[in-house]
């Protein structure tokens, strides 16, 4: 199986039924993508796949072939920050950190989507990330900021 992964080719000839999440953990070394509930419930384990957010945990290997998938180690433009990442700094977002990647790949999904969501588009499309520490204003401020263009940064 090859896809591209972070913009570069990749191939795997393991097991097609092995969650996208181990192959990213366990075999590329990418540990920005966390393992939470493994039942694709709680976010944690969000990427993109055809720029489409995703969770890793309940996407399988065979599913990732001939396509595109970005982990948040992908999603800076070479030293320069995606917006929301500048924005999470900005909003001192992060406490534990642990859901933090999961929820940056959502939003960016949502903003590619949709540039200029409402507030209420914003908690829909992070209804399913979960931050047990309860970070949700800032997450939705830092959202807002990039939508409203108050926070710049790489290509959204």
């Amino acid at each position: 199986m090859d896809f591209k992964l972070n913009g570069q080719t990749v191939s795997f000839d393991g097991d097609g039924e092995m969650p996208l999440l181990w192959f990213l953990r366990d075999l590329q070394g990418m540990t920005g993508t966390k393992f939470g509930c493994g039942a694709g419930l709680c976010g944690a384990c969000t990427v993109h796949v055809d720029g489409m957010a995703a969770r890793s945990c309940q996407t399988f290997m065979e599913d990732v072939e001939g396509m595109e998938v970005t982990t948040i180690e992908g999603l800076a433009s070479g030293d320069t920050l995606h917006a929301l990442q500048v924005a999470w700094a900005e909003n001192d977002v992060p406490q534990c950190g642990y859901c933090q990647a999961g929820q940056i790949m959502q939003a960016a999904s949502l903003l590619s989507e949709n540039p200029s969501p409402s507030d209420q588009e914003i908690e829909e499309a992070m209804y399913g990330n979960i931050c047990r520490c309860g970070t949700y204003q800032r997450i939705k401020k830092a959202i807002r900021d990039v939508a409203d263009g108050k926070v710049k940064g790489g290509a959204l």
